[in-house]
């Protein structure tokens, strides 16, 4: 991953934390790291849990942000927060995933937040 990438991605997960903690989630943690994989942000929402994927451009030219987020990285997602919920004793909570959108436009950054984006895949 080129330092650029890494640079992209921070910058993103920054906003999405300020802003989830403006909105009223309390962060858990930030890049959850297990050897499944990575969750950007794990969070509070009031009685829930999110796990939330925070994908970052600053172009559209290779699609946007959403678009990046196919079957494959939910699938990765999903076994990641089992995994947490595993290791935290959490199967009764309620859960979900989120994502956040951002895009590092020059003058102001743009972002939007999509709760409950997709369902937890076996």
């Amino acid at each position: 991953m080129t330092r650029e990438r890494i640079s992209t991605g921070k910058q993103g997960e920054d906003i999405a934390a300020e802003h989830l903690a403006g909105v009223g989630y309390e962060i858990l943690e930030r890049n959850f790291r297990c050897p499944l994989g990575e969750i950007d942000i794990v969070a509070r929402d009031q009685e829930t849990l999110v796990f939330v994927e925070v994908r970052s451009r600053r172009t559209d030219n290779y699609g946007s942000p959403l678009e990046s987020i196919g079957f494959a990285k939910q699938k990765k997602l999903s076994r990641v927060a089992e995994y947490y919920l595993n290791r935290h004793g959490l199967h009764q909570i309620k859960a979900r995933f989120d994502v956040v959108a951002v895009k590092l436009r020059p003058s102001t950054p743009e972002m939007e937040l999509i709760r409950n984006a997709f369902d937890l895949i076996a």
